[in-house]
């Protein structure tokens, strides 16, 4: 499950289920400095890896210059060219990823007891700024509940991929903030809001409508919407063409509920809103646009309380609208800890943030003193009890 509104620090921050074996060089004595001059044979293939990645960038530059729009971006002190990562995700080495997730989801504490929760560490430039703090990224801890910033950013980021998957087929519905708030302010699913006594209106949301891609929104054949209401997350997968829709939840296999059942209403009526504002057709028209339904997809298979966003998030990748397979998991309950490490590179390396620079530089400068990349294979079936953590 996961929470949209703030994020309580951990004293000890959590870690995933494996030890990542990582030290940040920030705690480390003087003493290291003789270690560093002598580099170990792993370090000596990390920086050979980098120095590769660097000649590839040099030597496609000039060939996707314009592929995607220029971003300027935030510098400071030592050049972080030489860590520059390629555009691929997965050409990230693993051992990047792991100082990657250290980096992003460690909170610090001074002398007086105050942490870097609020530090703005990412801003993501495509529909307007989106921007995250220290504290949304922490979510990405094992065992915690995922902020609804790291939903909407994964949404953005997929959103600009340069694929006929998101630019002609799918619109991930950023920000799921928006729908949040609305629920915040019909809780129960009543279509007149008890706190404001009026019904829903895209325009009473300013600060989220510039988020969405009106064109997509209103032109795609399929939206996929992620919900998070109550602390637990859900997908609603909308075809445009036929007006049906459907959900997926990660742990329910139909509607646990009466009030549910009403949400899920009000949340229809939501989307087929948004999709009229951007331009589109209603998904109902008249009084039935209160009355849209969405059956459950048989695809439940979430084993804890906490991972619900992490299911959702990787539906938006794997999931093909056009042949859902009832009862079929696409990926293992083991696999979800290595995507909370996955999503952390995933949303500090990407080309769409301006802070870029500044994540890979200071992500490079932590250490790993026991390296562990097999577990951040995305196919990687090992359980926790078999990893040595000694």
């Amino acid at each position: 499950m996961a929470r949209t509104a703030s994020y309580v620090p951990k004293t000890d921050p959590g870690m995933p289920s494996f030890s990542l074996g990582l030290t940040d060089s920030s705690q480390e004595g003087a003493s290291t400095q003789e270690t560093e001059r002598e580099k170990s044979p792993e370090t000596a293939t990390m920086l050979e890896q980098l120095d590769s990645l660097v000649q590839k960038l040099a030597s496609s530059a000039s060939k996707g210059k314009d592929e995607s729009p220029q971003i300027q971006r935030e510098t400071g002190g030592e050049s972080s060219a030489k860590f520059e990562t390629p555009r691929g995700i997965n050409q990230i080495p693993d051992d990047m990823k792991q100082k990657c997730y250290i980096w992003g989801t460690r909170l610090k504490e001074d002398a007086k007891g105050n942490t870097d929760e609020y530090e703005e560490i990412c801003t993501l430039i495509g529909q307007g700024e989106y921007i995250l703090m220290r504290t949304h990224l922490a979510s990405l801890q094992a065992k915690s509940d995922i902020e609804s910033q790291i939903v909407s950013a994964i949404c953005l980021i997929l959103n600009q991929k340069k694929e006929k998957r998101f630019q002609a087929q799918i619109y991930c519905l950023p920000p799921p903030d928006i729908v949040s708030m609305a629920l915040s302010d019909h809780p129960r699913g009543e279509f007149i809001s008890p706190k404001t006594n009026k019904e829903f209106r895209v325009e009473a949301y300013p600060s989220f409508i510039h988020f969405i891609d009106r064109k997509k929104l209103s032109s795609h054949p399929y939206i996929f919407a992620p919900v998070c209401h109550s602390g637990h997350w859900w997908l609603w997968l909308i075809n445009t063409r036929t007006r049906k829709c459907q959900i997926l939840d990660p742990l329910h296999k139909k509607a646990p509920s009466d009030e549910r059942k009403d949400i899920n209403k009000f949340t229809g009526y939501v989307f087929s809103r948004l999709i009229t504002y951007a331009g589109g057709k209603p998904l109902k028209k008249g009084e039935k646009e209160k009355e849209i339904k969405a059956p459950y997809v048989k695809i439940s298979g979430q084993k804890t309380s906490y991972d619900c966003a992490i299911y959702v998030m990787k539906w938006l990748e794997l999931i093909e609208p056009e042949n859902i397979k009832k009862g079929k998991i696409l990926f293992s309950y083991e696999e979800v800890d290595h995507y909370r490490v996955e999503y952390a590179s995933r949303i500090l390396f990407s080309e769409m943030n301006k802070q870029r620079d500044r994540a890979i530089r200071e992500s490079s400068a932590i250490r790993l003193s026991k390296p562990s990349s097999v577990l951040l294979s995305p196919f990687c079936q090992i359980n926790s009890g078999d990893i040595e953590t000694g």
